[in-house]
């Protein structure tokens, strides 16, 4: 079982920058993959990033490769999603998953756990 908590949210304006954070519970973070969703009002959810066990494999969604960038501390537990030359188009609630398989996905569904979210605002 895996609990996790996002922060960092906030509002900020265009062409800005936010780093979001990820703590995981558990002692076995370093064998689930991490992923970062976003969700905005009355659209799916939507892949953003993720990354492999060790971080050296990481995949993004086009609209947010080379803005965004995705990292782990497993000492720490914890996955960063780095976000730069921030767009009014990335408003939307954040989140954090992870899954204990081996290989990454961007596939909403295939995402065991879960966390609440942080809203991402930004203003034009």
């Amino acid at each position: 079982q895996v609990q996790l908590v996002e922060s960092g949210g906030g509002l900020v304006q265009a062409g800005g920058s936010l780093r979001l954070s990820c703590l995981a519970s558990g002692r076995t973070f370093s064998r689930y993959i991490m992923g970062w969703f976003r969700q905005a009002p009355g659209k799916e959810r939507d892949f953003v990033a993720t990354i492999s066990w060790g971080g050296a494999t990481t995949s993004y969604a086009r609209s947010v490769k080379g803005r965004f960038t995705i990292s782990r501390d497993n000492a720490k537990n914890t996955v960063y999603l780095q976000m730069n030359s921030l767009k009014p188009e990335d408003t939307a609630v954040y989140y954090c998953a992870a899954d204990p398989q081996s290989f990454i996905t961007a596939t909403v569904d295939e995402y065991d756990y879960w966390g609440q979210g942080t809203q991402v605002t930004v203003s034009s």
